[in-house]
């Protein structure tokens, strides 16, 4: 029988293509909020930039990630690129714990300027954890039903995804989430990006939350760098 899950979403602050710098965000981010799974923005280790150069699992400098996962007890969900054995490069999902980093999941719908960059994942990937079935996504990958569907047939307990949008575009976080619980009948965690990053992101809307399977909110933050959303789900 499963026991309830501490979650957390949050949006740290994020030095532009300085992933030693953002690791050590992370990592007070992941003290702070005394969680089993806290999960991280899209390209949170690099922001939003998309000539960053690819993050490798074994880099030194996610070190100080996994040192305050093993601290606490915590797992974290970091956005970054990575690329492949062939060299093909896509938007990643990092798993990273006490034992150190590898990559949990791969962008499947890509956006904007990303396909002239990135490769597009394979499909929806499930994370196991204390006996929870978390599924996983990246951004656009929320607004697709395909996706969503394919998701909720794994038969997933939460799904968790990293985000990136503009602050106008906080309705259609909003409506996506309650799409996703109400398809997947699951927990919903959206970690949402927040403060300025790449691109034309001047901008982004922050506002991290987490909903219930019915489709309600039950913990958000605000629009700032820092914030949180904390639940235990049942």
């Amino acid at each position: 029988m499963r026991k309830p899950l501490r979650i957390a979403a949050v949006q740290p602050a994020c030095a532009p293509r300085n992933v030693a710098a953002n690791a050590g965000l992370h990592a007070s981010a992941i003290r702070a909020a005394k969680a089993r799974v806290v999960v991280f923005p899209e390209l949170s280790l690099t922001g939003y930039e998309l000539e960053a150069r690819p993050v490798a699992p074994d880099d030194p400098a996610l070190i100080p990630i996994a040192d305050a996962c093993a601290a606490t007890g915590s797992l974290a969900l970091a956005g970054a690129p990575v690329a492949d054995e062939q060299g093909r490069l896509f938007i990643a999902m990092l798993r990273i714990d006490a034992n150190g980093a590898q990559v949990a999941y791969h962008k499947t719908w890509l956006g904007g300027r990303e396909p002239a960059r990135f490769t597009p994942g394979s499909g929806p990937a499930v994370l196991e954890i204390d006996g929870w079935r978390l599924g996983l996504a990246i951004c656009k990958d929320t607004g697709a039903a395909q996706h969503t569907t394919a998701t909720a047939a794994l038969g997933v307990d939460a799904y968790l995804a990293g985000l990136a949008h503009h602050p106008q575009e906080l309705p259609e976080q909003e409506a996506r989430a309650i799409v996703v619980a109400r398809t997947c009948r699951a927990y919903v965690v959206f970690a949402s990006f927040a403060g300025p990053t790449g691109d034309d992101f001047v901008e982004t809307a922050g506002c991290s939350a987490i909903w219930s399977p019915r489709g309600f909110a039950i913990a958000r933050a605000g629009p700032d760098v820092g914030g949180s959303a904390c639940a235990t789900l049942e």
